[in-house]
């Protein structure tokens, strides 16, 4: 039996392994006996895999190391970690070891009371560079008023939950979507743990821009209608906007001030058929959000505890 598992995505980590393997022996010391961590190397392109294959079998900690044919992403990989961990409850952390590895001792720690089935790292403190804070700070300003308001101001990059959760996470296994999203979707009882992050030591982020925004657009399309709704308010205003002007063409043709043939008509067609096609579009699209809502086949409630006498 496993009472904690360690979930660690691996993509271009080969510099980093020897200080990650040396921090999470030392881990080991604050942790239940049974704990394993499980790598998941997401198709890196470097030393990763070798490395920690290397490395392992003469660790002092139980470990699984799982290997993707090819990159499929961080939230791909933390899956199949969730899938294959074995304990009772289970850590997500990095390997790049930005976020301080002694949350999981925290996870571990709450997430055994019994009083929470997830916890999530909250950053207060970060030492990044000063333009990759202000990008981080922006991006998750956009995430939190346009996909969770429960958001922690500096997202979320570290988590913990129980093996249910779990379960219901890797249920939900759907492309281009948001794992932390979910998080936050399936609900059950949260505690936010408060942490700093560090410096990154060894390597390189992956972390691109392009990443960050299609990262956005993906949370926006799968957990909210917000460019449905957008398009249909547009519409909606200007067909307001149209009546307006209409009207004042229309006076003008009426008074005479209109002496080109076929002005008029031609301009009230234009303006109303250009708001009516938005309008329309706007409130198709309402129905093909709900169709869309109900492909993913997302449970309609989930149970989060059960008893019997």
């Amino acid at each position: 039996m496993t009472d904690f598992s360690i979930v660690i995505p691996v993509y271009g980590n080969e510099e980093n392994i020897p200080f990650l393997i040396a921090r999470l022996t030392e881990l080991m010391t604050e942790l239940p006996r049974e704990t394993e961590v499980v790598f998941v190397v997401d198709g890196s392109p470097d030393g990763s895999y070798d490395a920690l294959a290397a490395a392992l079998p003469d660790a002092a900690f139980r470990s699984q190391l799982l290997r993707h044919s090819r990159n499929f992403g961080s939230f791909a990989a933390i899956r199949t970690g969730l899938a294959a961990a074995k304990g009772d409850s289970i850590g997500v952390m990095a390997a790049d070891l930005q976020e301080p590895a002694e949350l999981m001792v925290e996870f571990q720690r709450v997430l055994a009371s019994g009083s929470v089935d997830v916890a999530v790292g909250r950053r207060v403190a970060r030492n990044d560079p000063a333009l990759s804070s202000l990008g981080s700070r922006t991006f998750w300003g956009l995430y939190r008023r346009t996909i969770s308001r429960d958001m922690p101001p500096g997202g979320v990059d570290v988590f913990g939950c129980t093996k249910a959760v779990a379960r219901e996470l890797v249920d939900m296994n759907e492309a281009n979507s948001s794992l932390v999203a979910q998080l936050y979707w399936v609900g059950f009882r949260r505690a936010e743990i408060p942490y700093g992050r560090q410096v990154r030591e060894h390597g390189k982020s992956t972390w691109t821009l392009r990443k960050r925004v299609k990262y956005l657009l993906d949370s926006v399309f799968s957990f909210t209608n917000l460019p449905l709704d957008l398009l249909l308010i547009t519409g909606l205003f200007g067909s307001l906007v149209v009546l307006v002007v209409a009207a004042v063409v229309l006076g003008f043709y009426l008074s005479g001030g209109i002496a080109e043939p076929g002005y008029a008509p031609l301009m009230l067609t234009i303006l109303f058929s250009t708001f009516l096609t938005i309008t329309s579009i706007g409130i198709v699209g309402a129905y093909v959000w709900r169709i869309f809502d109900n492909t993913k086949q997302r449970p309609t409630s989930i149970v989060m505890s059960r008893e019997e006498w």
